[in-house]
């Protein structure tokens, strides 16, 4: 007999705003959002706490709706960089169960505990053990599903929060599972469901019950896929796959204390910007192979330009060079305003392969010696150390352009 898989899908609840509230304990008993910026009138919610959620707060919607829902909400700036340390420290958790850990964005996960068993129980009491350690070591909660399957487990995960642990089995799926909307289950969107619905499917149970052949006349190739869903017969491995996965690229941008008018002041610029990038890029074991440049003049017109790099590279002197290279493609005749910057296309530093190539070579150089500075900046402070040419411009060399360092997330 073949026994089934322990699988667990963790969802860390309201991720974001929970991880602002630890930074900000005042916060935690207010209803607050994470989303964009409620002055310059944009910006959707990434993430509300329950307090907002009680509203009817939703995440994806605007600002401005959810201020109409709740008037009292306060919306607080995303920190993706924060975002991301705490979700490899509950990775780290995860890994001490299983080594099968697969990131689904960077606030969930699925774990293949099938082979941990015998070592710390059942998938329910693994589930707790997760929960409770999360909880006391870092401060926030997740929701558990332990299931057979990943799809399954996923709904688990969704169907009671925060901070508790749901089980569907082979024995209670059907009670459990099928009653459910149908856009509750994995890749039925709003779309889908709403073309369900003309054809009298409401719920999961309604898709486990259809012909397939009619599911795939009206949904194509899917239509096999959502079936085998609905019926528990999801058999997809959980692939190791790093949280690393879910980050696209590191940027920095900075609204300067005064126009750039010179050449001197946009190197100065790209030179700061590039060094936040830089060091962030080493600090979660990256290297880039395209950097993207952000350019706005003083009249507020703005465009964006970018270019590939002949090898993947974390060092801020070669960013901050070809920045200036894309900026002087498509030189604006107006003061700039604002300048950033953004690596993107990254790549794993921590297996990549060594060169003696001599562009290479001296490329390696330079990174040894930026990790030193990193040191030196992590024991004495950011301008412990600064390059010569921040200094020939007292004004822009004490603008601290990391006040608005970003890591954007897959699809952000």
């Amino acid at each position: 007999e073949v026994l089934d898989r322990v699988i667990l899908h963790s969802y860390l609840n309201g991720f974001y705003a929970s991880v602002e509230c630890l930074y900000r304990p005042e916060l935690r008993d207010k209803p607050i959002a994470v989303g964009g910026d409620e002055d310059a009138r944009h910006g959707i919610i990434l993430a509300k706490n329950e307090l907002a959620k009680k509203y009817g707060v939703q995440t994806g919607e605007p600002l401005w709706k959810a201020r109409q829902k709740c008037p009292d909400i306060i919306f607080v700036p995303a920190n993706f960089d924060r975002y991301l340390r705490y979700s490899k420290m509950t990775r780290e958790i995860y890994e001490e169960y299983s080594p099968k850990v697969q990131a689904f964005g960077l606030d969930e996960a699925w774990i293949d505990v099938t082979g941990s068993t015998h070592l710390f129980g059942n998938g329910e009491q693994i589930a707790n053990q997760i929960r409770k350690r999360v909880k006391f070591e870092l401060g926030v909660t997740v929701s558990v599903g332990v299931s057979f399957n990943k799809i399954f487990a996923k709904l688990g995960s969704d169907m009671k929060k925060p901070d508790a642990t749901t089980v569907l089995s082979r024995e209670n799926f059907k009670e459990k599972v099928w009653r459910l909307n149908a856009n509750e289950l994995l890749y039925i969107g709003r779309a889908t469901s709403t073309y369900l619905k003309r054809y009298g499917i409401y719920t999961i149970g309604d898709v486990a019950k259809a012909d397939v052949k009619f599911l795939n006349h009206i949904l194509g190739k899917n239509g096999d896929m959502l079936w085998s869903f609905a019926n528990g017969l999801d058999n997809s491995p959980v692939t190791n796959i790093g949280f690393k996965s879910a980050v696209k690229s590191v940027g920095n941008s900075t609204t300067t204390p005064k126009d750039l008018l010179t050449d001197n002041d946009v190197r100065i610029t790209f030179c700061m910007l590039a060094e936040s990038v830089a060091a962030r890029l080493r600090e979660q074991s990256f290297k880039c192979k395209t950097l993207q440049i952000y350019v706005r003049d003083n009249e507020l017109n703005s465009y964006e330009r970018q270019g590939k790099f002949p090898f993947p590279l974390c060092t801020s002197a070669d960013l901050a060079e070809k920045a200036f290279e894309l900026f002087t493609l498509s030189r604006p005749n107006k003061p700039i305003r604002s300048l950033g910057i953004r690596a993107c296309d990254l790549v794993d530093d921590e297996f990549f392969q060594l060169s003696f190539m001599p562009d290479r070579l001296k490329n390696q150089k330079e990174e040894s010696l930026e990790y030193a500075l990193d040191d030196i900046r992590y024991r004495f402070g950011n301008r412990s150390v600064l390059r010569g040419l921040v200094m020939t411009d007292k004004q822009l060399s004490h603008h601290d352009p990391k006040d608005n360092h970003k890591t954007f997330p897959v699809g952000y």
